[in-house]
């Protein structure tokens, strides 16, 4: 069966960077516990206006499905957008850009 990939935008709230970096940095260990997501590594990395940026691979479609109605999914997504807005790729400046370029963050 083959995986998803996925890229999210987080755009911090004034103030959470770092609490939302900490967070980004536990959700696929979380998704795993749940038997969501692959064993692959995230890529996390930053756009120029503090935005993380996070890439991840979902087993499947229907894995992604699962997590709408999975509850420990559910309060780590309240934690989420207590914390960040979820933006589109297209509204980062570097999306425009040929060969989009964003920093590395470690992920751990």
């Amino acid at each position: 069966m083959n995986g998803v990939f996925v890229i999210v935008a987080y755009r911090p709230k004034p103030g959470k960077d770092r609490e939302m970096l900490e967070l980004v940095r536990e959700r696929v260990p979380t998704l795993l516990k749940e038997g969501l997501v692959t064993e692959r590594s995230p890529t996390i990395m930053r756009a120029g206006d503090g935005t993380i940026l996070e890439v991840s691979e979902w087993k499947s479609r229907a894995a992604i499905e699962t997590a709408y109605r999975n509850p420990n999914v559910l309060a780590m997504w309240e934690k989420f957008f207590a914390l960040c807005d979820c933006v589109p790729l297209n509204t980062l400046p570097e999306a425009s850009e040929m060969f989009a370029s964003f920093e590395p963050v470690a992920a751990n």
